[in-house]
């Protein structure tokens, strides 16, 4: 929502003066280490080629917000701001819609299990959704959550906001000519797109739903392992959805307030706010933005970006002295309203910049991270443009902090570099495709692959020896560990095979055996199993296997345990009668 445009608050009654004065202090409060950048952003350090840790993919398009500030205690209360407004709220700051109020608890349970280092309080999804929509216009939702009408943004078509060319084909806002931030939470369709989530498990990722907005939400502050009990980290992950330190200083002040004390309200009661950042006056009602008849003399165009300036002047008809001038009047040139190219818009083209082989083990990080340059059609590197970084195809690796999606400024070099890599369980190829934001230009890939976990030495545990009587049970349960450069890993493959020479590992036909695990406990006449497959290390890197047994024969025997990456052991085992 609007960044720039009305940074005035709007001051009403003395309770409004008041919230502001809380707002300041909430400003003056905050954690070292938080500066501002020349367009009055506030961040949390260098903004070169850091995942999105200073909001550079803003959540919402930068488009506008409500500026209604909380009441604060006070022994002569101020009058409801909301009485005479025709909207049908309670006037109780303090209440929250039933179902809304429900969908940010449930989000914040859900965080709490997926990203627990995150601390992620449901009041911050909640003083959001009242700067964002007034928590869905007072909470006019179903039963499901979702709304009864689509809540949309401003058109974000570079007048007065960002401009970001349609994503979505009209699919979410309705405008296939420019996109909009759409429902309680105003997701921009673009954001959407990756950063959406089913948070109602009825299939559908609806950023018309407040249970879908909330968790989506939830999921967006929480990215780059972020901790937002920490105040530098919660500011910046309020910037990543709108970059003012208006809109910071309100939804900080909103949090506040609702970490005193809260109260579920009927859907469809909720107070609605009325003053919205894109009213030039405090005397708007904020249904409508403010209009001028000065044109901007010129403002940038990169997405998520809305610095403005606007130029006015007159011609009073009148020489130095005061009289009017005999000259005859020139008709005024309008100011240009071209669009001042961005670093953004000379990217031709997404080259790599020396990212390695990109290959790990199932669970290991990659040694590798990804680089890629953007570059001009001559060749030369562009600073300052954003790059989105995604995981496609069947895997479950994520980048560090559980994401599937990235965006990182390039940096004076013009290189953006991509978080580091994690490897989940699955193995296999997958892509990890470049693009830049809000520039049409052709993707680029990158194919990393995920290896199964190995092991290179392989040991048993004891050393006991492995004896038994024909007919009988061995009474010591084998125990191996496996290692891999010294260190345990765990979920390693192995087979185990009672082989029949130590030059011949075909599966021996007699001797010791392990049972069929499918027959019942009381079956004492088990199929014997040779031959185990399927075993795996436990996080320790220890392998136990099933308990063995022996027939009729004796003599010495030979079980071989081999790991996935060719460790190795063999072991004899002697069945023989009892001595007398």
């Amino acid at each position: 929502m609007a960044a720039h445009f009305g940074r005035r608050l709007r001051k009403g009654a003395a309770t409004t003066a008041l919230a502001a004065a809380a707002v300041a202090a909430l400003s003056a409060s905050q954690a070292p280490g938080v500066t501002a950048d020349d367009h009055g952003r506030q961040t949390t350090g260098s903004a070169q080629n850091t995942p999105d840790a200073t909001g550079d993919d803003s959540a919402t398009g930068d488009g506008h917000y409500y500026t209604d500030l909380p009441t604060l205690d006070s022994p002569t209360p101020a009058p409801d701001d909301n009485a005479n407004s025709g909207s049908g709220g309670t006037g109780d700051d303090s209440g929250i819609p039933a179902t809304v109020l429900d969908a940010y608890k449930k989000a914040e349970a859900e965080l709490r299990e997926s990203k627990p280092g995150c601390n992620l309080p449901w009041q911050l999804l909640a003083a959001i959704g009242k700067v964002e929509s007034g928590q869905a216009r007072g909470g006019r939702v179903d039963a499901e959550g979702t709304t009864y009408s689509k809540i949309l943004g401003p058109v974000l078509n570079g007048s007065g906001f960002a401009h970001i060319p349609d994503t979505d084909n009209g699919a979410y806002d309705g405008d296939s000519t420019y996109d909009r931030a759409v429902g309680p939470m105003q997701f921009i369709p673009s954001t959407w797109a990756w950063a959406g989530r089913d948070g109602n498990d009825d299939g559908v990722k609806d950023p018309n739903n407040v249970y879908d907005a909330a968790l989506a939400a939830g999921h967006y502050l929480c990215r780059a392992d972020r901790d937002l009990s920490v105040q530098s980290n919660l500011n910046a992950a309020i910037l990543s959805y709108n970059h003012s330190q208006d809109y910071l200083n309100t939804v900080l002040s909103w949090l506040e307030f609702y970490r005193k004390g809260t109260h579920s309200v009927p859907d469809g009661t909720g107070t609605l706010p009325r003053h919205r950042s894109d009213e030039s006056s405090g005397s708007g009602t904020g249904s409508t933005p403010a209009t001028t008849t000065t044109p901007p003399a010129s403002h940038t165009t990169e997405p998520g970006n809305t610095g403005s300036h606007s130029g006015s002047g007159s011609d009073s008809g009148s020489d130095a002295g005061g009289k009017p001038s005999t000259e005859p009047t020139k008709p005024s040139t309008p100011p240009s309203t071209t669009p001042t190219p961005t670093p953004t818009d000379t990217v031709d083209h997404l080259d790599d910049a020396g990212t390695g082989r990109l290959t790990a083990r199932a669970g290991d990080t990659f040694g590798e991270k990804i680089v890629v340059r953007p570059e001009t059609k001559a060749g030369t590197a562009v600073a300052k443009v954003r790059i989105r970084f995604t995981i496609v195809g069947d895997t479950d690796a994520t980048f560090t902090g559980g994401e599937k999606t990235a965006t990182v400024r390039t940096g004076g070099t013009g290189t953006a570099t991509a978080p580091a890599l994690v490897a989940g369980e699955k193995t296999g190829e997958f892509t990890v495709r470049a693009v830049v934001v809000g520039r049409t230009v052709a993707a680029l890939d990158h194919t990393a692959t995920v290896t199964a976990r190995t092991a290179d030495a392989l040991v048993r545990v004891g050393d006991t020896p492995l004896t038994c009587t024909p007919g009988g049970e061995f009474a010591e349960q084998i125990q191996l560990k496996a290692t891999y450069k010294g260190a345990a890993p765990g979920k390693v493959a192995a087979t185990a095979t009672l082989i029949k020479s130590a030059d011949d590992a075909t599966e021996n036909d007699k001797g010791p055996y392990f049972q069929d695990p499918a027959g019942t406990a009381d079956d004492a006449d088990k199929k014997p199993v040779r031959t185990l497959t399927g075993l795996t290390t436990d996080p320790d890197g220890v392998l136990k296997l099933p308990k063995l047994y022996a027939d009729d024969t004796t003599g010495t025997f030979l079980l071989r345990v081999t790991t996935a990456g060719g460790a190795t052991v063999t072991l004899e085992l002697k069945v023989a009668e009892a001595a007398s």
